[in-house]
């Protein structure tokens, strides 16, 4: 499992139509809550939306969103939260967990990040610039992460911002494995 933290958030994708699938936000969108990162500046949770994100042959970041990712090494995966009312850094926590642990767990960057004694949970604890008030966190499928249910909940100064449930599904076995 590796993650990957996109560097540029087009503005124009989060105008993108769609509806949002009930599992991937388990809070009120107007749920207030308070940052220390922001100097106690009230935040709001505008949007909050799991999916597949791809990079095209011209550069440009791509995100639809989707509960089902394909188990294919290459494929990117995660969340993006959009807070109303934010300027600055925000600090996050990420808590993901799978079926059953993957052959390897990896991070970009050396980010704070911990596993749980069994090794399906990992914890992520960043400080982000929230550019148009997003902050959003990807991961890779690398070989050996497992199939099925996996769970993301994200935290912004303790409080549950986003909860997103999703599922890896493996594509044809064998004959996917180490497609790009």
């Amino acid at each position: 499992m590796r993650i990957w933290a996109a560097t540029v958030v087009l503005t124009s994708s989060l105008v993108m139509s769609g509806v949002l699938h009930p599992s991937v936000f388990a809070n009120n969108a107007k749920t207030p809550i308070q940052s220390q990162s922001n100097k106690a500046q009230q935040i709001d949770v505008r949007k909050a939306e799991f999916g597949i994100a791809k990079i095209d042959s011209e550069g440009t970041f791509n995100f639809t969103p989707s509960t089902k990712v394909p188990l294919a090494e290459g494929n990117k995966y995660g969340w993006r939260i959009q807070l109303q009312n934010v300027q600055g850094e925000v600090k996050w926590r990420e808590v993901i967990r799978l079926p059953k642990p993957p052959e390897t767990w990896a991070t970009d960057n050396g980010e704070n990040f911990t596993l749980s004694p069994d090794g399906v949970e990992a914890i992520s604890n960043r400080t982000q610039l929230a550019k148009d008030g997003v902050i959003e966190n990807f991961w890779t499928i690398a070989p050996g992460d497992p199939p099925g249910k996996h769970t993301i909940h994200v935290y912004v100064d303790n409080r549950l911002v986003g909860n997103f449930e999703f599922e890896l599904l493996p594509q044809g076995g064998q004959a996917q494995k180490g497609k790009r």
